[in-house]
C-alpha cells in the first residue's frame, strides 16, 4: 500500500466511523509500537512517527551508545551508530529506522486488531455523547425485534429500546413499525450505547405538542403543566403571552386537527387542554372539567383544597375510577378532596365542636383552637395522647416547651374527666366517624319504628272508620202469607268486620216461598202471549 493510499484509508475510516482523524493517526501509532514490542521485544523505546500530509510511515527503535552491547533491543555500538549519526559518542541515543516487512504477519494482525478496537471504542463514545446530549428530545426509529416485552429498535447508528413499563398498555407493534418516543436515559454497555426511550413519559406530551403547534415552538403559548394516564386520557394546561391568541384554540386546531394528530400518535389518547391561571382556586375548578365546581377552598400551608360540587357534579369530578381527579391533582400540584355541600357542612359541624371542646383545656386560644383542629387534633383525647414533636407541628406551639405544657394539660383533663365517668369525644377521626355512624343507625332504627308505629295506627283508625261505615239496609219486601216483611240489619258497632246478616228461620222460609210463587208466575206469562200469536 502507497502512502496516499494510508492516508486515503485513514480518512475514510474518519468518515464511516464519525471519529477525528487525529484520533485515526493516533490510534495508528499505538497500533504499529505493540506490533513492534511484540516483534522486537517488550520495551519502552519505540516511537513512530507519522506525517499526515505524505502518509509517510516510520517505526523507530531509541537506543543507548555502549561499548559493548548487552541488551540489543536497547543498545547499540559505537560503529553501528556513527553509520546513523557519524557524531555519535558513548552515551549518546541514537534512533533507529525498523522495518515494517520485518515485523511479520502476526505484529501486523495485532496492531489491525488494535486499530480496529480503538475506533471502535470511540466510535461508540462519540455516539453515547451524541444521544446523552439529546435526552429530553423525542426520536423514532424502525421495531427490529420484541425481545422479553421490551420493543427493540434501530435508530440508525444506535440501538434503542422500549421498556415493556414504558409502552402503552393497549398499543401493539410488529417488526418493521416506525415508532416515536421520548429519550429519557442513555446507557453504557458492551454492545455500545443504548437508549431508552419512553411513550408513556407526560414530557412526550409536551414535546408533540411543540411539533404540532408553532405558537407553542415560537414561545408565544406556554405548556405550564401536563397530566397523563397513558393511553386513556390526559391533561395539559395552557396560557399565551399574547392576548389576541387563544392558547386553547391554538392547541386544538382548525377543526381539531392539530390535536387530533397527537390523539392519532399516542393510539386515541382523549386530551383535555385546560387555560392556566395563576390563582390556584380558579385552575383548580378548571382542572376538574367537564365538572362544574361550586366552590373551591385552598390550604395554602398545606397545599391542600377543598373542591365543593353539587351532587350532581360529584360522579363527573372524581372521573370513572378516580381519573378526573388524579389528573387535577397532577395537573395543579395541589391534593384535592373532592366533597358535596352536605358533606362540608358536616365538616364545619365536626370542626366547631372539636374547637369548642379543645377550648375546655387551660391556655387554649380561639386561635390555637382552630390551628389544634385543622392539624387533625379533634379532642383533648387526642393531644394526650399525642406526642410532643408532632404538637410541635401545630402553627403556634412550635416550642418544645408549650408542646410539653399542652400535652401535659391534657393528659391532666383526660384523668379528671375518667375519675368523674365523663364520656370524652373520640381521639380519632375514625373514631369519631365510626361512633357517628352508630348514632345515625340508631336514629335511622328509632325513625323507622316510630314511623312503622305511626302506619300501623292510621291502618287501625281506617279499620274502625270502615266498620262503623258498613251498615246495610236492604230493601223493604212484602210480606207473603201474613208472615213479617224480611230486614236486613248490618253489624252493630261493636260487631267484627265480615259479620254476616241475622234473619228467622220463618223470615227465610217466607221469603223463598214469596221468590217461588213470583218464578212461577213469571213463566206462565210468556206461554199466555204465545198462544195469543197462534190464535190471530
Amino acid at each position: 500500500m502507497t502512502n496516499l493510499n494510508i492516508i486515503e484509508a485513514l480518512g475514510q475510516i474518519a468518515r464511516e466511523k464519525n471519529v477525528d482523524r487525529e484520533m485515526v493517526i493516533e490510534t495508528l501509532t499505538d497500533a504499529l509500537i505493540s506490533a513492534a514490542k511484540k516483534r522486537y521485544g517488550n520495551a519502552d523505546n519505540f516511537e513512530v512517527r507519522i506525517d499526515a500530509d505524505s502518509g509517510q510511515m516510520t517505526v523507530l527503535a531509541r537506543k543507548t551508545v555502549v561499548e559493548e552491547v548487552t541488551e540489543p533491543e536497547t543498545e547499540i555500538d559505537v560503529d553501528a551508530a556513527r553509520l546513523i549519526d557519524t557524531q555519535a559518542q558513548l552515551g549518546a541515543v541514537v534512533f533507529v529506522e525498523l522495518n515494517l516487512a520485518d515485523f511479520g504477519r502476526n505484529a501486523i494482525q495485532t496492531a489491525k486488531q488494535i486499530l480496529i478496537q480503538r475506533v471502535r471504542e470511540a466510535e461508540r463514545e462519540r455516539i453515547y455523547e451524541e444521544f446523552a446530549g439529546r435526552i429530553a428530545q423525542v426520536d423514532s426509529g424502525v421495531v427490529q425485534q420484541i425481545s422479553h416485552g421490551d420493543i427493540i429498535m434501530n435508530l440508525g447508528r444506535a440501538e434503542a429500546a422500549i421498556p415493556l413499563k414504558e409502552q402503552i398498555r393497549r398499543e401493539r407493534y410488529r417488526q418493521g413499525d416506525t415508532v416515536r418516543g421520548y429519550i429519557f436515559e442513555v446507557l453504557k454497555s458492551a454492545r455500545g450505547p443504548q437508549v431508552l426511550l419512553s411513550r408513556t413519559h407526560p414530557e412526550l406530551l409536551r414535546k408533540l405538542f411543540a411539533t404540532e403547534v408553532p405558537e407553542i415552538a415560537e414561545g408565544i403559548v406556554q405548556i405550564h403543566a401536563v397530566a397523563r394516564e397513558p393511553g386513556e386520557r390526559a391533561k395539559i394546561a395552557v396560557s399565551s403571552s399574547d392576548e389576541r391568541v387563544d392558547p386553547v384554540g391554538a392547541c386544538v386546531g382548525v377543526k381539531g386537527s392539530r390535536v387530533q394528530a397527537i390523539v392519532r400518535e399516542l393510539s386515541g389518547e382523549r386530551i383535555d387542554i385546560v387555560p392556566y391561571i395563576d390563582e390556584a382556586d380558579i385552575f383548580i375548578a378548571r382542572a376538574l372539567s367537564p365538572a362544574t365546581v361550586s366552590r373551591v377552598i385552598t390550604d395554602e400551608r398545606r397545599h391542600h383544597a377543598q373542591v365543593i360540587v353539587d351532587e350532581s357534579q360529584l360522579s363527573l369530578a372524581i372521573g370513572k375510577s378516580g381519573q378526573n381527579s388524579r389528573l387535577a391533582v397532577q395537573l395543579t400540584g395541589w391534593g384535592l378532596d373532592i366533597i358535596t355541600d352536605e358533606e362540608y357542612q358536616r365538616r364545619l359541624r365536626r370542626l366547631e365542636d372539636s374547637k369548642v371542646e379543645l377550648r375546655r383545656l387551660e391556655g387554649v386560644s380561639e386561635l390555637i383552637s382552630l390551628s389544634l383542629a385543622t392539624s387533625g387534633f379533634i379532642s383533648i383525647r387526642s393531644i394526650a395522647e399525642a406526642e410532643v414533636d408532632m404538637l410541635r407541628t401545630v402553627p403556634g406551639i412550635e416550642g418544645q416547651a408549650d408542646a410539653a405544657l399542652l400535652r401535659g394539660r391534657a393528659i391532666a383533663y383526660v384523668e379528671r374527666a375518667e375519675a368523674r365517668g365523663e364520656v370524652l369525644r373520640p381521639a380519632t377521626l375514625d373514631e369519631l366517624e365510626t361512633e357517628e355512624r352508630a348514632a345515625a343507625k340508631v336514629r335511622a332504627a328509632q325513625s323507622a319504628a316510630e314511623d312503622a308505629a305511626a302506619e300501623a295506627a292510621q291502618v287501625a283508625a281506617d279499620a274502625a272508620e270502615a266498620a262503623a261505615a258498613a251498615v246495610i239496609v236492604a230493601p223493604e219486601t212484602e210480606s207473603v202469607d201474613g208472615a213479617e216483611p224480611a230486614v236486613a240489619v248490618g253489624a252493630d258497632e261493636n260487631s267484627g268486620v265480615g259479620d254476616g246478616i241475622v234473619a228467622s228461620a220463618e223470615d227465610v222460609t217466607s221469603i223463598g216461598d214469596a221468590a217461588t210463587d213470583a218464578g212461577a208466575s213469571d213463566a206462565a206469562a210468556p206461554a199466555d202471549d204465545t198462544e195469543s200469536e197462534s190464535a190471530a
